[in-house]
This record gives structure tokens, sequence and C-alpha cells, in this order.
């Protein structure tokens, strides 16, 4: 019902953009990332028979299988490192991301809660809790249960924390990044997260469907995440791209 509310406030966006417009990525580009991982998971599955009790090569094919939307295949990876290695259990951020794509709303927002306690002060963790919760429960139980923080953490997520706890707008949150003049560098890293998340932020309350589309492009998109390709901007990308496939699926 969400999804197709958002549809119809973006109905008129939509026809206005072509086919090759939605697939913001050149068509090389992502078929060389489904190739790379592809390889690669099959790889480390060859290791992972060989060898059936090292965690570093489950930690590697689970990354693998997320970054080519095997959310499943990450899942009994990430949870197969913490059966070997159970110490891991605290710091697995990244089997709660799995969780979440997942829909297992209430394992992933207990898996960011677990990882508080690792690290009190990454805000990035803390709004996958609040998302967690917020798809769960709705916006009340998210913010009433939000996680708090007393240390700085790095720019954007101070600011991205604030208007996710409702304190400051997303359009405040690009103004104070403009504000503190980064170096161009750095900014576009910045931006990179600014936009995953705002973009997240209005999908998720539904306050700005197209504006919400348009920032989770720009992260997708973004030249910091795309010559890196760090871990979260596959994450910034399948999100994307899952939106997308929801819209349009509604759509035909």
């Amino acid at each position: 019902m969400i999804l197709r509310s958002i549809f119809f406030l973006l109905y008129p966006f939509f026809n206005l953009l072509s086919e090759s417009e939605f697939n913001l990525l050149p068509a090389h580009e992502l078929s060389g990332i489904k190739q790379k991982y592809s390889e690669l998971e099959k790889s480390l599955t060859s290791r992972v028979l060989k060898n059936p009790t090292e965690v570093s090569s489950y930690s590697s094919r689970g990354d693998a299988r997320l970054f080519l939307g095997d959310f499943w295949g990450a899942r009994m990876d990430y949870e197969k490192m913490i059966k070997l290695s159970p110490k891991l259990a605290v710091s697995h951020w990244r089997l709660g991301i799995a969780y979440f794509y997942l829909s297992d709303f209430s394992k992933a927002a207990r898996q960011f809660e677990i990882y508080h306690q690792y690290d009190n002060i990454d805000r990035e963790n803390g709004i996958w809790r609040f998302m967690s919760q917020y798809k769960e429960s709705g916006l009340k139980v998210a913010r009433k249960g939000i996680l708090n923080y007393s240390k700085d953490d790095r720019p954007p997520y101070p600011w991205l924390y604030s208007m996710f706890a409702g304190d400051i707008t997303p359009n405040e949150v690009f103004i104070k990044i403009k504000e503190q003049h980064f170096p161009e560098k750095y900014a576009i890293r910045v931006h990179f997260h600014a936009s995953f998340y705002v973009g997240i932020f209005l999908e998720l309350t539904g306050d700005d469907p197209p504006r919400a589309l348009e920032y989770l492009a720009q992260a997708t998109t973004n030249k910091y995440g795309r010559q890196t390709g760090t871990y979260m901007w596959h994450v910034a990308r399948l999100y994307h791209a899952r939106l997308l496939d929801s819209i349009q699926g509604i759509k035909k």
C-alpha cells in the first residue's frame, strides 16, 4: 500500500524519464560488478569446500553475495561466521544489513543494538537501527527507542542523526555541510553519505518521494562511491535499485 501511494505521487516524474535514465550506471559498469563478484563468489565457495572452518572465506563470500543482491546467501555466510567464532556477534553490523534487506527487521534492529555495545560512536549504525525499528513499528517507536550518542562522529553523521531524530530537516543537513567548506575531494565523500541517508529518510517517511529517489540516485552515481567500491556504496546502489524495481513493478 505504501509503495502504491508513492507510485501515484511519482507517476508524473517517471513519465519524464527514459528507460536508460532509470539505469543510472552504464551497462558495462553493472556487468563488470556482476562478473567480478560472481567470480569471487565462485572462488570463495571452492575455498569454503576445502576449509569449511575458515571464517575469512565466509566473510568475503558473504560480502560478494550481498553485492550481487543475494541477501539470503549473505545472511547464511555471516551467521556461519558467528557460529564458528561467537565473539564476532557483537561487531557484525553487516549481518544486520542482510537482515534488513530480507525484511527481518526485528533481528536487524537487535543486531544493530548489539553493535552499539561494541561501538558507541558510529551513528551510522544507529541510523540502521532506527530504519529497522521504523519498518517494524513506525516512526513513533523508532524515535522513542533511538540510540544515544555523546561522543563525536565523522561528518555528516551527527547532522544526519539529528535529522532522523526529528531535530533538523534534510535541507538543513546540506546547509550544515556547505558551511564547513570541506576540501572538494572530502566533500564528495561526505555528500555520498548525506545523499544516501537523506534519500532513505524521505523514502521511509514518504515526505517527498521524488526527492528521495533523486538523492538515492546521487548516492549511486557518486564519484567517491564508484571509485572506491566501498561496502556502503554497494548497499546504496542496491537500495536505489530495489526501490526502482518496486515502483516499476507497480507501474506495470
